[in-house]
């Protein structure tokens, strides 16, 4: 008699599948007009993207840009649209826990939209880290870093109410290194404002410039010089053209960052190819989501490119997503400018992000490691219970 024991048939496991997506527009205010050589922001709209799944997680994610369509080609309402009518009928039913295949999938079937695909991407990893437990550093490699550096900006756009509120910062010990937003006047006038403020700070706080691409060539090559000469360390996309900055860039002792140029991987790859900057700054919307972000930080690293994290003046959403991935990174010699949630007035989590000692904590719960309080959302979202306005002058 044969008393073999039949094996046991597995198991069949099932795999979740994203079921709904839903996206909202969230109005919050700053805390004050924020100056650029593009727009002045006196608010902020945030793009919120819930991806339900069908094992009962829900991740989220956010796309948010520059004064509304002043920056580049999306806005948050733009990403609204395209979430709820291409994005969700390309998703639906499909595995949530293989988020690469399911961002080819739609790569294949969904042109250009880098910033709303980051906030797919962004939520279907914040997802899968709570299904398994584990911080979405830890999807995308492991952290190597837990606290970043974090630059602060000043765009008010009148000198003194920048120094005081440089001084206002290192007094709090938040911030020691500024970001101004120059370009919207002369290059004599910015000269003499970035000069006035790095005097004022003297070695307590490094001074950096963004010029938003407001700059001719000829304008930028004297303005790089005097920068360099009032203590200036560094100048952000002073121009649009990639062939421009790479005319210019190691002319003069002041790092030249590249940020507008940088739309992904293949323009990294050019602009690393004509050694075209000193600096890459890396957003993970502009990069096209986070595994984007890796791919261009990459290939900065194989040029001897160094690295910043920026950002799209994202709130907590964009900016925790943006800490996951800038964690990983095995080089930030600039650190990052992830000041985006204070800006804002109001705060959407249920427990801030940790800003002290003038770095940000990398959170370290399950996937973005951050908590949505919905009754605060509900209260900002657009038409919800407070009316809120256009956010961009």
């Amino acid at each position: 008699m044969n008393t073999a024991i039949a094996p046991i048939a597995p198991i069949a496991t099932i795999v979740p599948v994203v079921e709904r997506i839903e996206t909202l527009l969230v109005d919050l205010p700053t805390i004050r007009p924020h100056k650029l050589s593009v727009t002045t922001m006196k608010g902020q709209t945030l793009m919120l993207v819930k991806v339900h799944c069908s094992d009962g997680i829900v991740g989220i994610g956010e796309g948010t840009t520059i004064g509304g369509l002043s920056y580049g080609g999306e806005s948050p309402e733009g990403m609204k649209l395209a979430i709820d009518s291409y994005f969700q009928p390309v998703m639906i039913g499909q595995d949530a826990t293989r988020i690469q295949v399911l961002m080819a999938r739609i790569d294949k079937r969904i042109k250009e939209n880098r910033f709303a695909k980051c906030a797919i991407e962004t939520a279907l990893l914040d997802a899968h880290g709570k299904r398994l437990g584990l911080p979405v550093s830890e999807l995308l490699g492991g952290r190597v870093r837990s606290r970043l550096p974090v630059a602060w900006t000043l765009a008010s756009g009148d000198t003194a109410t920048d120094i005081a509120e440089a001084e206002k910062m290192l007094d709090l010990r938040r911030h020691k290194i500024f970001k101004l937003k120059i370009g919207a006047k002369t290059p004599r006038e910015d000269i003499a404002h970035v000069a006035a403020i790095k005097r004022a700070l003297g070695e307590r706080g490094a001074v950096r410039v963004d010029v938003n691409m407001a700059w001719s060539e000829t304008e930028a090559a004297y303005a790089m010089a005097a920068l360099a000469e009032a203590g200036c360390e560094l100048v952000e996309q002073p121009v649009a053209s990639a062939a421009a900055l790479a005319r210019l860039v190691r002319r003069f002792p002041i790092a030249l960052m590249a940020d507008e140029s940088l739309q992904g991987p293949e323009t990294a790859f050019e602009l690393a190819r004509v050694s075209g900057a000193d600096v890459f700054a890396i957003k993970i919307e502009q990069s096209g989501g986070l595994f984007n972000a890796q791919r261009v930080a990459a290939i900065a690293d194989a040029a001897g490119i160094e690295l910043y994290g920026g950002t799209m003046l994202e709130g907590a959403f964009g900016t925790a997503a943006s800490a996951h991935v800038f964690s990983t990174f095995a080089n930030l010699q600039w650190g990052t400018e992830l000041f985006g949630p204070l800006l804002l007035t109001e705060e959407i989590l249920a427990t801030p992000l940790d800003y002290s000692d003038f770095e940000l904590t990398v959170p370290d719960g399950p996937g973005l490691g951050i908590e949505l309080d919905e009754e605060r959302v509900a209260f900002f979202a657009r038409n919800g219970q407070r009316k809120t306005i256009s956010v961009a002058e």
